[in-house]
């Protein structure tokens, strides 16, 4: 088809809050001239066009390691070309609704009709509102079935894939786990259905659909049927023998080998994480029962120390960032995180370049990485209790004690730090009003050592400044926890009043998360193929960018469930073990029968390490890694439900 730019005028982008949101024309991005000559010469090309689409704004979308990594791997195949959209702002949605221009691409300002696939990643489950606004803006069928030949190709990956099911009705295909390899070989099997258009037999898209029902990783929610009973629960089967009963993940073994962009887009304006990224690996060795990334990233695999300094080098050559940021779900857990940091700090030396470190595991810190990280720039330090007693954090399986706390702020105090922000968690499992008031004093007693530290060493200290944040508790697919009801919203409400009233000290500060969104979120979270038209309705009364608090409407999305003879206590209610979950046909290397006795040690409030010695019996898939994380003195002591 002939590249058609979309017609938006100056005019047009004057009226919008950031221009630069839609114009393109990046440090590094990628434009395939070739392709465009092609299309000039001929109206066609033999290029599969990919549009990679994120569902919220410009600067949130490229500060998303995933959209970088897999544009340059796209980019990288000789018969793709990748180019960007993300979702317009309520101001340039109006313009593009009211002119009737299609969203198009930054790169060449194609409209997204107009492309072979697009593919979206996604994040978070609020952010689904803003899917069916893309696919509407860029002048495509809402619904898969209603996509005819000549369509794009509508596909999703990100980590809320694992139950897409509220969605599944909207994609063609889904890509389950790491997309570096799986992304290519997809795009491989859209190039034969596009080449064999020029033939005399033509590929169906039923047919393309089947060829990619055979990719691992891939699955293809019309090759599913649904039902629903209350007491079977959510039912997905394949319509026939020829598709695959359950759809496995994919995992990279062998990160240092996979490619990586070390010429990543830079953007014109000032984006939320604004530097340049490492990820130093993949998978968590934790085991926290609540925390569905740590097991659906497993297994555990590390990036060499040479190649992540390589790679640093690079980063910092081709972006001129000067601010590095290291990413991991657990960086300081990396085994050989001091002689990184070292690495990293000689090879900056001199250029103005710091490290940014993520939130730290307080049992595995030390003051001799805090003093190499503040040779450059010294900022806040970022801990995650989760909980406010030794008993809830031993249900959670959280794995730190209390002397663990206080004798890494007692280091960091020592170091000169002033500012703590502290991570909670209410409504967890098994919460007591005891465990709410834990955190309350957990933090004063923080702020006791803080004095005290001072006193002992004759330090001058400064103001301390102490952020306490309560987030709430979300029972997430593929975890221990994805029975457990969530608390009430009437319920949480009371903790956080709770909470508040029992801190008093003007050097602790309390923030805590909406509550709405988060009960919103668990239906999402936990929903099924009923919450198409539930979604949809919504999004067509004027609902999305749901992921902003200033923007969600709760009540309305109460009013629209009912509507559809759904509840929010439908999916926020306790799920039977009996019953068949909506994802229960998508594997993550994680048998179902390991969560479930990690549930039941939980309720038990057992203190025993899932996994202290070795995984023969954790129910946790290999992958080739072959030796338990606990053998290797990885926090040896501390180390559990270790990654296999």
């Amino acid at each position: 088809m002939m590249n058609r730019p979309v017609p938006l005028t100056k005019a047009d982008l004057m009226q919008v809050e950031s221009p630069a949101r839609y114009v393109g024309g990046e440090y590094n991005a990628i434009v395939k001239e070739d392709m465009l000559e092609e299309l000039s010469r001929t109206g066609k090309t033999s290029y599969v066009r990919f549009a990679f689409c994120f569902p919220d704004i410009y600067e949130i979308g490229m500060s998303n390691l995933a959209l970088q990594i897999l544009y340059h791997v796209l980019n990288e195949s000789p018969f793709v070309a990748c180019e960007r959209a993300f979702s317009p702002w309520l101001d340039m949605d109006k313009i593009l609704r009211e002119k009737n221009i299609p969203l198009y691409s930054l790169e060449t300002k194609t409209p997204l009709c107009d492309f072979d696939i697009l593919g979206f990643t996604l994040g978070y489950e609020m952010c689904y509102t803003n899917v069916l606004q893309m696919l509407d803006l860029g002048h495509i069928p809402f619904y898969a079935k209603d996509r005819g030949e000549n369509d794009p190709i509508i596909c999703c990956g990100g980590p809320v894939t694992y139950n897409i099911e509220p969605m599944a009705d909207f994609f063609d295909i889904v890509m389950m786990g790491e997309g570096e390899e799986m992304i290519l070989e997809l795009s491989e099997k859209i190039r034969e259905f596009k080449l064999s258009k020029d033939t005399d037999h033509p590929m169906t898209k039923e047919e393309l659909l089947r060829n990619c029902d055979t990719i691992e990783g891939v699955y293809v929610p019309a090759l599913y049927s649904f039902s629903y009973d209350k007491c079977t629960g959510a039912v997905i089967t394949p319509v026939d023998d020829t598709v695959k009963k359950s759809i496995t993940k994919r995992i990279i073994s062998d990160l240092d080998h996979c490619s990586y962009p070390t010429t990543p887009v830079v953007s014109n304006l000032r984006v939320v994480h604004d530097r340049s990224y490492l990820e130093v690996f993949r998978g968590c060795i934790r085991g926290c029962r609540f925390c569905q990334a740590g097991f659906i990233y497993r297994p555990v695999r590390e990036k060499s120390v040479e190649v992540l300094c390589e790679q640093g080098r690079l980063l910092e050559e081709n972006t001129g960032y000067d601010e590095m940021g290291l990413l991991s779900l657990a960086t300081s857990d990396y085994t050989k995180f001091p002689e990184l940091a070292e690495n990293l700090l000689s090879t900056f030396e001199g250029h103005h370049t710091s490290l940014s470190l993520p939130s730290l595991r307080l049992d595995s810190f030390s003051l001799d990485l805090m003093e190499k990280v503040q040779s450059t720039r010294k900022s806040g330090l970022t801990f995650a209790p989760e909980a406010g007693t030794q008993r809830l954090r031993d249900v959670i399986n959280k794995n730190i004690r209390e002397d663990d706390i206080f004798s890494a702020l007692r280091l960091a105090f020592m170091g000169g730090w002033s500012t703590v922000k502290l991570y909670f968690m209410l409504g967890l499992p098994t919460e007591t009003d005891e465990d709410v008031l834990g955190i309350a004093d957990l933090a004063a007693r923080i702020e006791k050592l803080y004095y005290d530290v001072g006193r002992e060493t004759g330090q001058k200290m400064r103001r301390l400044e102490i952020t306490v944040s309560t987030s709430l508790f979300i029972p997430k697919p593929f975890t221990p926890f994805q029975w457990e009801p969530q608390n009430s919203k009437e319920e949480l409400i009371r903790k956080q009043r709770l909470l508040k009233d029992h801190i008093r000290s003007r050097n602790i500060r309390y923030a805590w998360h909406d509550f709405d969104s988060s009960v919103w979120e668990v239906v999402l979270a936990r929903g099924d193929r009923r919450l198409a038209p539930v979604l949809l309705e919504g999004y067509q009364s004027g609902h999305f960018f749901d992921a902003w608090d200033d923007h969600f409407r709760y009540d309305d999305w109460v009013a629209i469930l009912e509507k559809h003879g759904l509840s929010i206590e439908d999916f926020s209610r306790e799920f039977s073990e009996e019953e068949t979950l909506p994802w229960d046909h998508i594997s993550v290397g994680v048998k179902k029968s390991f969560l479930l006795s990690e549930r039941h040690k939980a309720h038990e409030e057992t203190t025993t390490p899932s996994c202290r010695e070795h995984c023969s019996g954790c129910g946790v898939a290999c992958f080739g890694v072959g030796e338990c994380f606990a053998k290797r003195n990885v926090n040896k002591e501390e180390s559990s439900d270790a990654a296999k």
